[in-house]
């Protein structure tokens, strides 16, 4: 997921399976502060960040990976659960920043409110709106939010494209062909290349993201396994990538997990 390399302890960390058995604890404290403080945005910026990294590293991402189809579904549930949590803090820290409720997000009065400081925020609420979705098609009422999921990102596009190092061009490469109108090869490929940009080869989650999202489902295998095979052989610890060493590690496993089972992607 894009977004999930933001600075800090535990964006430095390597080891993967600490930071998995130590951010419950971190986000148990944030909702028993945000119980007394609760009119304190960084709070909820916090816990609509950590909900969904934690969702999508911890339970979505061991689920995709190969995990018992029983497990995996059981875990998808858990995850989608997780995201909505995580949506519910970021439309809370939006009401507090800009007095927008749920509803306004949904008018472009409403969407007009939203300034540039408040990128962080949107984007965590509509990637953990978007990832909730997505993890459960068949929740009719949820899939309608598409359109307003799209707005959101639209908005904050505006409003800053280059923030964290391109995590809302990643994000579009994958969701735009969900949008009503649909996508085009051209558009992801653009979005693609400004992620590749802004991630000033210190990321690789676009590689991965774009092998899943466009050269599998176009079935070019050639440049599937470039992709993946370029972010497989990264250097995760050299200096100017350290700040994302954790997303790197965890887009690291999707990657040699994918050009293992290249051939479910690729049948003969």
């Amino acid at each position: 997921m894009s977004g999930i390399s933001e600075e800090g302890a535990f964006a430095r960390e390597d080891d993967p399976e600490l930071v998995r058995d130590a951010v419950p604890f971190a986000l148990k404290t944030m909702e028993t502060l945000s119980d007394e403080l609760d009119e304190n945005v960084g709070l909820r910026l916090g816990m609509a960040r950590g909900f969904t990294q934690y969702a999508y590293a911890f339970v979505q991402q061991p689920a995709e990976l190969g995990a018992p189809p029983d497990q995996a579904q059981a875990a998808m549930l858990r995850a989608r659960r997780l995201y909505l949590r995580a949506r519910d803090y970021g439309v809370e820290g939006l009401k507090l920043a800009r007095t927008v409720t749920a509803q306004d997000l949904r008018t472009p009065a409403g969407l007009s409110r939203l300034q540039r400081d408040d990128v962080p925020l949107l984007y965590w609420t509509l990637a953990s709106w978007a990832a909730a979705i997505a993890a459960n098609k068949r929740d009719l009422e949820l899939v309608g939010d598409v359109p307003l999921v799209a707005s959101l990102l639209d908005r904050a596009l505006q409003l800053d494209e280059a923030w964290d190092q391109g995590a809302l061009h990643e994000f579009a490469i994958s969701f735009d062909p969900a949008r009503p109108e649909g996508t085009t090869p051209q558009k992801q490929k653009q979005h693609f290349d400004r992620a590749l940009q802004l991630a000033k080869g210190e990321k690789i989650s676009p590689l991965v993201t774009y092998a899943q999202a466009v050269s599998g489902p176009a079935q070019n295998k050639r440049e599937y396994q470039a992709l993946l095979k370029e972010a497989a052989s990264f250097d995760v610890e050299q200096p100017k990538a350290r700040k994302h060493r954790l997303a790197n590690v965890l887009a690291q496993r999707r990657a040699r997990y994918l050009l293992a089972h290249e051939d479910d992607v690729f049948p003969d």
